[in-house]
């Protein structure tokens, strides 16, 4: 499907459907909370590019406009991120109050982006040219996590492999023990 095709949704009152006055016979599974939120952050997206001077449609959304999206709701967050000033900067408990912004926690902006790239091709958009995967958007993630972990003084540390042992290498793979042993020895080696 091309961009131009893309559709927002409009959640319906309880009991009212598409066409006219008709009831549904057999009511739909409920959605699941993701679904749920999912929807929401999707419409809320929508109505955020319609509030834009002038209005932007759906099909014309870049990066620059989830960029901005994502810098707007910075002002709703409950997070407490120091300022390089703030005496407080990089202490993980601060045993007194400042006046340092409150904004969106990282990990908070991470799903939402995770969601929205979701939700834009459910509803037509190409995995091509969907704006919330775009090296742009990883990238102010990523400085983001980084600025909050320094301002908070919370690590963010990377997941490391976990080694396999021999006795991990048969039961995954059904492969030999020596098999497994010389995998074990060329890790222990790097």
């Amino acid at each position: 499907m091309n961009p131009s095709t893309i559709v927002m949704t409009k959640e319906l009152p309880a009991g009212s459907s598409r066409s006219g006055g008709e009831q549904l016979q057999n009511n739909p599974a409920p959605l699941s909370r993701y679904e749920s939120q999912k929807r929401r952050d999707w419409n809320t997206f929508g109505q955020y590019l319609k509030n834009q001077r002038p209005p932007v449609p759906l099909s014309q959304c870049n990066c620059n406009h989830v960029l901005e999206f994502l810098r707007y709701l910075d002002q709703f967050g409950k997070t407490k991120v120091h300022l390089h000033g703030c005496v407080f900067f990089g202490q993980p408990d601060p045993p007194a109050p400042c006046t340092c912004p409150l904004r969106q926690a990282w990990g908070s902006l991470d799903a939402l982006i995770g969601r929205l790239r979701a939700a834009y091709e459910e509803n037509g958009g190409s995995p091509e040219n969907n704006p919330f995967g775009n090296g742009a958007i990883r990238l102010y993630l990523r400085e983001v996590k980084e600025c909050q972990a320094k301002a908070r003084g919370i690590p963010y540390k990377k997941k490391k492999k976990r080694k396999l042992n021999s006795n991990s290498m048969k039961s995954i793979g059904g492969g030999s023990a020596a098999a497994a042993d010389q995998h074990k020895n060329l890790m222990q080696a790097s």
